[in-house]
């Protein structure tokens, strides 16, 4: 009975979040999925992978589908003995995305525990962590992995705290599970700044201990979380070794070239260039929309009403009010610094007023470490407008500059300033009463200050977006006029609002220091107002509309006119969309040399910017686009046949040496491809023992691909003599094997993407398989991490009762 009394409490938490995450996301309870655009892009991106372990029940780690060619470990590829997947899987029983918020909830509450706060300030601050609005919009668009990795911070948080505190045992296996779960998720951007919060958690309680000449204890925790490190990451090896070959390969590596597609010298030094990384930075200013949502405009589409000045203009100017109502729907009222902005990072004005309170009246020090990792990240989200710290960080903080959306970093805040907001609530009510209007008034004049000082800063402002010169030549200077009017309308209405939030809360906490209200009363009506506030801003951005039937997201793309003409052709080709370059529709339906993904091939790429991008059409015929899909005068797709392009495989005369990839990018420029192969000696010299046979080979035989599969291509060959051939196939070397007869023949890269080798004369059977190593390898590590994590839970579980049989 006593263990039922203790663990009720939790019971009832855990119910009321899946109550809390199904209502939220109510339309998934009628059968309904929200539309998620990333999600949208995904689906065109992983069709062939899909398609084949569909039928197959096998991985092909592979698909031909998009950029010509890639690899398939960042497209969700099911790796062997993946058993932290499966209890994720459980985890996340609900539907989707409400299975998201469930986790976003019950990680933070797991955190909070930890940090001694009681179930009920615990539950209000995991909904104040789970309704934070940047978590709810990634949601919305489809950040999923994103969103995941996210919401198994808190727990990796709590473990280590565990540890420090000497709960090592019980720690160390939280720490173990929870970053194993972490890992899992697959978004190292999100699991690298939480690693660069640990460093400083963990700095703050070395310190400490050092401090106080606990030199053994150190050595404990690090030991226990050293262990619990290493086996996290063995449980997901394969994922980290795949992800850590394909780096190399992907845009995030450096570039081999030095100079840029318009001729002018390369100077960066990092995998990406500052601006890219850097182009998603938060304006400093802008910061302040963390405790009023839209002072910066809110969204690149907001809707602004009827009451807009918007509004007015359209029916001034004849518009019905249907249409007006409609138009000023989506408006473009954001003015802030970053290109594209789908919702405010707005964390709840109470979750600030509680977390400033929490400065003044929680002891723990421990708070100055969580205040510490709030400010750091949000001044590292300022990115391009702070390079002071930004430019420090991509030069000397290793792997900093592999990430881009450097705004994105707010995560940490997001997470610490809700602990501050619970930590300050707990503390508050645990001062005695002759205590608590000091820090109150304290708190309440910061907040209102700042709010204060915006509103009478209003005036400095300009209101005036990066766009405002098209929207000015397009529609004229009354369209801009209005947009600014409701600009400074959206400004002083949110800051009211969050004068108004700001007095409810503290309010009522001076209602229960005069004794007019119970203490449960004003938590809970604390607790409300918190939630109300995110809440409501929440669904301005994420809401029931975003909702479509099940068959709508899982078939996002239809099939046109064109592409059913295309398909008619059932050899195996590729297919350029124009207008779609960057997207995943055409993988949808065809092998496409385009396609959407942040980590998308590099050299593709720069085949795209150096060649593509100045008409070089030589590139689409070397990569056997037999189709090009294009739009005519009314908008509408019609296929164009390239009579040009080079087939699967064939035989070239001639190979031209080189010493550096600027050689070969530019030799690219003017190239006959079906004549000329380009081949990097300096590069790949080991890999074409014939290197010095450049000129006359024979181009009398036929190449003919009999079987085609993503991860495997047979071709039948026929010549008189040696013959070089070029597979119009994107070279990747870890992995691809080419096999002549059954025997496991070198083969090399040329023309920048493309693989060849030499064929002997005569009939041959010439196989390419994709075998990557890393997948054996990484699984093997994978299961023996996973039974050790295993022993140690079953260890663990038997010291701990043995230790309270002890204490009997």
């Amino acid at each position: 009975m006593k263990i039922i009394n203790k663990l009720y409490p939790h019971a009832i938490a855990i119910f009321g979040f899946v109550i809390v995450s199904l209502l939220y996301f109510y339309p998934v309870l009628q059968g309904k999925q929200i539309f998620q655009s990333d999600i949208v892009q995904y689906t065109g991106m992983a069709k062939e992978q899909n398609d084949f372990r569909a039928v197959t029940h096998t991985e092909p780690y592979w698909t031909n589908s998009s950029f010509g060619g890639m690899p398939t470990y960042q497209l969700g590829a099911k790796y062997p003995h993946d058993y932290i997947g499966a209890i994720d899987d459980a985890l996340r029983f609900l539907p989707r995305p409400a299975d998201y918020l469930f986790l976003y909830f019950l990680g933070f509450y797991g955190l909070l525990l930890v940090l001694k706060i009681d179930p009920l300030k615990a539950f209000i601050g995991s909904l104040a962590f789970g309704f934070s609005t940047y978590l709810i919009i990634i949601l919305g668009v489809g950040h999923n992995a994103k969103a995941h990795a996210i919401a198994y911070m808190p727990l990796v948080i709590a473990g280590f705290l565990l540890v420090f505190k000497k709960r090592y045992l019980l720690g160390g296996l939280l720490t173990m599970f929870a970053s194993a779960l972490e890992i899992n998720a697959n978004h190292f951007q999100m699991t690298y700044y939480l690693l660069l919060f640990l460093l400083l958690l963990s700095g703050y309680f070395i310190y400490q201990e050092l401090k106080n000449k606990a030199y053994q204890s150190v050595l404990k925790s690090l030991g226990y979380l050293a262990i619990a490190g290493i086996l996290a990451v063995g449980a997901n090896a394969t994922n980290l070794l795949a992800t850590a070959e394909y780096a190399g390969f992907s845009i995030r590596s450096k570039s081999e070239l030095t100079y840029n597609p318009d001729g002018s010298p390369n100077t960066t030094s990092s995998a990406m260039t500052k601006d890219y990384i850097t182009e998603y930075s938060y304006g400093v200013l802008e910061s302040f929309n963390l405790i009023a949502p839209r002072i910066f405009g809110g969204s690149n589409s907001e809707a602004v009403g009827k009451d807009s000045q918007m509004y007015t203009l359209m029916l001034n100017n004849g518009v019905p009010e249907a249409q007006a109502a409609d138009f000023v729907s989506g408006m473009p009222t954001y003015w802030g610094d970053q290109p594209i902005v789908a919702a405010p990072a707005y964390i709840g004005v109470v979750v600030f007023f509680l977390a400033v309170l929490a400065l003044f009246v929680e002891n723990r020090k421990v708070r100055y470490v969580f205040a510490a990792g709030a400010m750091a990240s949000l001044m590292l989200s300022w990115g391009k407008n702070f390079p002071l710290l930004t430019d420090f960080f991509i030069d000397y903080v290793p792997m900093y500059d592999k990430f881009r959306a450097v705004s994105s970093i707010q995560v940490i805040l997001e997470l610490c300033l809700p602990v501050l907001a619970i930590m300050g609530l707990q503390s508050f009510f645990r001062l005695e009463k002759s205590q608590q209007w000091k820090p109150l008034w304290q708190t309440s004049a910061i907040s209102f200050g700042i709010i204060l000082i915006l509103f009478l800063s209003k005036s400095m402002f300009r209101f005036s977006g990066a766009n405002d010169g098209y929207y000015l030549e397009s529609y004229g200077p009354e369209f801009v006029d209005a947009l600014v009017s409701d600009r400074k309308s959206l400004f002083s209405a949110d800051l009211l609002r969050s004068a108004f939030f700001i007095m409810l809360a503290g309010g009522t906490l001076w209602f229960f220091i005069k004794n007019k209200i119970a203490q449960n009363t004003a938590i809970i009506l604390v607790g409300l107002f918190l939630v109300s506030d995110l809440f409501f801003v929440d669904k301005k951005y994420v809401s029931n509309k975003d909702f479509v039937s099940k068959q709508n997201v899982e078939t996002p793309f239809q099939e046109t006119p064109t592409d059913h003409q295309i398909l008619k052709d059932t050899t195996v080709y590729r297919v350029f969309e124009v207008q779609d370059l960057m997207g995943a529709r055409t993988s949808y339906f065809h092998k496409s040399i385009g396609g959407y993904s942040a980590v998308r091939p590099r050299r593709v790429q720069q085949l795209f910017d150096y060649q593509l991008a100045k008409n070089n059409l030589e590139m689409l015929n070397m990569l056997n686009v037999k189709y090009v899909i294009q739009k005519d005068k009314e908008g509408k797709d019609f296929p164009v046949r390239n009579p040009d392009a080079n087939g699967n495989a064939w035989f070239v005369k001639e190979v031209k040496l080189v010493n550096k990839a600027n050689d070969e990018m530019r030799l690219l420029d003017k190239i006959d491809t079906k004549q000329l192969a380009i081949f990097n000696i300096h590069l790949h010299g080991d890999k074409f023992k014939n290197a010095r046979l450049k000129r006359n080979l024979d181009t009398t035989g036929t190449l003919l691909l009999t079987t085609y599969k993503p991860n495997y291509l047979k071709y039948n060959s026929k010549s008189n003599s040696e013959g070089l051939a070029v597979f119009s196939e994107i070279y990747y070397e870890k992995g691809w094997n080419a096999y002549v007869d059954g025997i496991k023949t070198s083969h090399f890269p040329v023309n920048y993407v493309l693989r060849a080798m030499m064929v002997p004369a005569g009939n041959h059977t010439i196989e390419f398989k994709f075998e990557p190593e890393v997948v054996k390898t990484g699984s093997t590590i994978t299961l023996i991490s996973t039974i050790l994590m295993l022993l140690l839970l079953i260890g663990g579980i038997y010291l701990e009762k043995k230790k309270k049989l002890d204490s009997l």
